[in-house]
């Protein structure tokens, strides 16, 4: 029997087993496809990306550096106020590489890693988790101590273990240009309802655009207008969900959530790569799979890590949704140098933001 078996290998998934591994625990981790694919996450992450990997991984992963964003309260063609730093603020990574990369570290930890597994059913038990698992050469039974729910914003794991759904579901749509680009700013557009739109340069990999709103919002319509007015050429293109606003409980008597699972993002950009790492090492310093108890422990690290950057990027978003006139004073007002982090909204309220906003 396992002692924690982990179902999804995105960022989320790989970090909890490689850190569960990294503990002693046996771990098992199942993916249903191929590491990374099918893309559908953005590829633009903070500089604290680095931190969650080996020291090799920022020359192979990494295509460009951002230093700011160009706000837009309009399309391409409207002015746009400037938000910089002189230093990165961000990075764009090769997104698929880097899901393989994080899932490479999990073996090297011990933990073991199969592709193509998927998950059917998930049995939680008074002294085990039975899971059934449909693999390349038929159908298999996994037994566990615990289960880890990494699979993504319609978890299969979350519904097994009856556990309330985010409180929001937006749907998103990626593009890429194949035109090179290491322009060192990023475009982001107010104008589809209650979200935002982009345009990320990725050096010699193209260009990215993105956009995602609220269920019933024609994103597909939306995106081929921004793309038009760019007049870019997108050849590929890809889909997704994007979950916003974490359930009041992420854990069961013998499960937990981990990242999207569990609406662990920013819910003004939609990002979890970092908040979703983060709370795996949470799970891995607080869980012990011998003592199903210890997953309340767990419900309280993630909350006081991450809770209140998730509020607050909650009142930021409000402001997705405020007239243009109003989004444009405000961009004006708070445009120029900056000293905030782009994973947590509390650096807003820093003495370095606060300086830069008196200057």
């Amino acid at each position: 029997m396992y002692d924690l078996v982990v179902v999804g290998v995105g960022p989320a998934g790989a970090r909890t087993a490689r850190r569960f591994a990294e503990c002693g625990h046996e771990v098992l981790a199942l993916e249903r496809g191929a590491v990374g694919r099918p893309l559908a996450c953005s590829g633009h992450v903070s500089t604290d990306l680095w931190e969650f990997l080996d020291d090799g991984a920022p020359a192979a992963l990494r295509q460009n550096e951002v230093l700011g964003a160009r706000f837009h309260a309009g399309g391409p063609a409207t002015p746009a106020e400037r938000f910089y730093r002189d230093e990165p603020i961000s990075n764009v990574v090769d997104r698929v590489a880097l899901d393989r990369r994080l899932a490479d570290l999990a073996r090297d930890a011990g933990a073991d890693v199969r592709e193509r597994h998927t998950v059917t059913d998930v049995d939680e038990r008074d002294d085990r988790v039975r899971l059934t698992v449909s693999t390349p050469d038929g159908e298999e039974r996994v037994e566990s101590r615990l289960v880890a729910g990494c699979d993504g914003p319609t978890s299969r794991v979350r519904r097994a273990l009856s556990l309330p759904d985010p409180d929001e579901l937006l749907h998103g749509v990626l593009g890429f240009d194949d035109a090179p680009d290491d322009g060192d700013f990023v475009d982001v557009h107010l104008t589809p309802p209650r979200f935002f739109a982009w345009r990320i340069p990725r050096g010699e990999a193209g260009v990215e655009y993105g956009l995602a709103a609220s269920p019933g919002a024609d994103v597909g319509e939306q995106f081929d207008d921004i793309v038009a007015a760019y007049g870019a050429d997108v050849t590929r293109r890809c889909s997704g969900t994007i979950p916003v606003g974490p359930p009041d409980r992420t854990t069961s008597s013998r499960g937990f959530l981990v990242g999207d699972a569990a609406a662990m993002t920013k819910p003004f950009t939609g990002g979890g790569i970092l908040y979703g790492m983060t709370a795996a090492d949470c799970a891995a310093r607080t869980v012990d799979p011998r003592d199903p108890s210890t997953l309340a422990d767990y419900e309280t690290a993630w909350r006081d890590e991450l809770g209140r950057e998730i509020r607050l990027g909650s009142l930021l978003r409000r402001a997705y949704s405020l007239p243009e006139p109003l989004q444009r004073a405000g961009l004006r007002a708070l445009s120029g140098e900056v000293g905030v982090h782009m994973d947590r909204p509390t650096t807003f309220f820093s003495r370095a933001h606060l300086r830069r906003l008196l200057r």
